[in-house]
């Protein structure tokens, strides 16, 4: 018995024991592109001068400068002008991070914990160094304080250790037998809080007093609502580092905020904004056409891409008992003519959206089959037998649309609605079928009227409304709209955010983007599926999975994507390469000599 114990514990001794390799950095599947001596990213210009300013426009406003709280809205891109992660993701790998606050890292095999090794240089703008005690705050803070997607992500770390000044430890909780491995390179990317600036201070509190920080730019000046200007901190610790190379190279960033598109193109126009991104392919091709283009002051450059480009489409609300019958939600979508708006608003440059995942690897299609088919098969009694059976298609309306309208009216009629005096009413109740498209920019009226219109021959009443950005966030947040206009995005190995966006816990959450309030055992176990993802074929096999359960369930009508970017710019600044990743990052851009 006594040589058992001892045994027993001898074993656990030589666990405990093992050192972990250290790693200078980790990707999510796979090995890392970059190895350990590398001196910068293939995106960038290494020698980039610095020095100039950049303006930019953005449409919206601000009235907090503290962007981790839901109160307030924060200045877009303040979280990456200023803070800090310990890891930097690679900007052309799916999800591989290298070292930026934390040097080095080491990693348990089954990555039930982490520890990052602090760069003893790495410093706060005050020069007091950033410790393993301001991880611990920063984790400790935005698991209280942060927004829903945070909490529920953190909340799988069993506990911290600081091990030292420069070493800090995250051990995790197993979920359902396993750890998930996704979660250390999450914690790698949580942005840096210092304790002792928020020391005695309520976090939550909204307020335009510039937080500290220990990133490259600093808060020079502040005109609420109307501008805010960065200042480049010449003392800034992490400049030389690899991951850094040829990124933060103006002096001074200047965004000026509109109160809408028309305005902010203007100012371009007048060259008091120096680059633009343009979303719009119809605007595209009929806008740009100005002196200064014409004279080669401003340049267009249109970049075809193969990079991932998201959903973008009209949300039902199915909290709504309205939207709660997929039939319904099937109907509409058949009603709405896609063909017109893209040919007559967008000059036929969108390609329709036919998946959540559309122009990547992890799109759903054709029939599922292999690893795919496998995850779904213990789910077939709960599925649409076209989910196995049929390939998810959209509408087209090259030949009218009568044949889609009956397909509309049947769905209808079998969900119980029918035609009574010219409107579509409840069979039951004689409730007439109304309801209302919430919007928080005028632009995008153009997308839903066409919409509004095309119901109207199901005698359907459609109401469109623009409200301001701060009303529109509230009743977001809160889930309380009929159907709004909106855009997921994702990048090429998705993770716990799809919990985040389409979980029944999501659902019930305010401040999550399961906007549709999808409530599904099998979407919540396709989630899961991809947390546990171990390889990449597995990831691949799980997202599509999910993708084609979502597409089936009609949550969504989807409009179009671009298969190119487009981006105007004055000669005044220049840029890297351009490559079918598509538009490089704003902070890789150098003002001409």
């Amino acid at each position: 018995m006594k040589t058992l114990q001892f045994f027993l514990l001898y074993s656990l001794f030589l666990i405990s024991s093992v050192r972990a390799e250290v790693q200078y950095g980790i990707a999510m599947h796979g090995d890392l592109k970059y190895s350990a001596n590398f001196t910068h990213f293939d995106t960038v210009n290494p020698e980039a001068p610095k020095g100039g300013e950049l303006k930019l426009a953005i449409v919206g406003t601000y009235d907090t400068l503290n962007p981790f709280i839901l109160k307030g809205t924060a200045p877009l891109g303040i979280r990456d002008i200023m803070f800090e992660s310990l890891m930097k993701k690679s900007p052309d790998e799916p999800f591989s991070l290298y070292g930026l606050v934390a040097e080095s890292l080491e990693i348990a095999p089954d990555r039930s914990w982490i520890i990052f090794n602090l760069n003893p240089k790495a410093k706060w703008q005050d020069g007091m160094p950033v410790t393993a005690r301001d991880v611990v705050f920063s984790y400790k803070t935005f698991l209280e304080h942060g927004n829903p997607n945070q909490q529920m992500t953190y909340k799988k770390v069993e506990k911290t250790e600081v091990l030292n000044d420069h070493k800090i430890k995250f051990i995790f909780k197993k979920i359902e037998g396993e750890y998930d491995a996704e979660i250390p390179l999450i914690m790698g990317l949580m942005l840096l809080i210092p304790e002792h600036f928020f020391k005695d201070k309520d976090f939550e509190k909204t307020g335009l007093t510039p937080l500290l920080t220990s990133g490259p730019y600093k808060v020079a000046k502040v005109e609420p609502g109307r501008s805010i200007t960065y200042l480049r901190d010449p003392n800034y610790w992490a400049k030389d580092l690899p991951v850094n190379k040829g990124y933060y190279n103006f002096e001074t960033l200047r965004f000026d905020f509109y109160k809408n598109a028309a305005v902010a193109f203007e100012a371009f126009k007048a060259g008091d904004v120096y680059s633009r991104e343009e979303s719009d392919p119809g605007k595209w091709a009929q806008i740009y056409n100005f002196p200064a283009i014409q004279t080669g002051l401003v340049k267009k450059v249109e970049i075809p891409h193969k990079h991932q480009v998201g959903m973008q489409a009209f949300v039902f609300n199915t909290r709504r008992e309205l939207f709660s019958d997929p039939r319904v939600r099937r109907a509409l979508t058949y009603a709405f003519n896609y063909d017109w708006l893209n040919k007559n608003m967008f000059h036929g440059a969108l390609t329709r959206t036919t998946s959540f995942f559309d122009n990547t690897d992890l799109a759903a299609k054709g029939l599922p089959e292999g690893q795919e088919l496998a995850l779904l098969e213990p789910f077939r009694d709960q599925l649409l037998k076209e989910v196995f059976e049929s390939e998810y298609i959209l509408p087209t309306f090259e030949k009218g649309n009568r044949e889609n309208l009956k397909i509309a009216q049947e769905l209808l009629r079998e969900s119980g609605w029918i035609i009574k005096n010219g409107k579509l009413v409840n069979e039951k109740s004689g409730k007439p079928f109304a309801f209302e498209i919430l919007l928080n920019v005028p632009e995008n009226e153009k997308k839903a009227l066409p919409l509004a219109r095309n119901l109207k021959q199901l005698g359907i009443d459609v109401s469109v409304r623009t409200i301001d950005a701060a009303q529109y966030e509230n009743r977001r947040v809160d889930m309380n709209f009929d159907m709004i206009f909106h855009f997921w995005g994702h990048t090429l190995s998705p993770g716990n955010e799809q919990s985040f966006y389409w979980s029944s816990k999501a659902a019930d959450e305010p401040g999550t983007r399961n906007y549709p309030g999808v409530k599904s055992p099998v979407v919540d176990a396709l989630c899961k599926a991809i947390t546990k993802a171990r390889t990449r074929e597995d990831l691949v096999a799980a997202v599509r999975a999910l993708d084609r359960v979502l597409l089936w369930g009609y949550y969504v009508i989807p409009l179009g994507h671009r298969t190119k970017d487009y981006a105007a710019y004055w000669n005044k600044i220049q840029h890297p390469p351009l490559g079918v990743l598509g538009l490089p990052s704003i902070h890789t851009f150098w003002a001409k000599g």
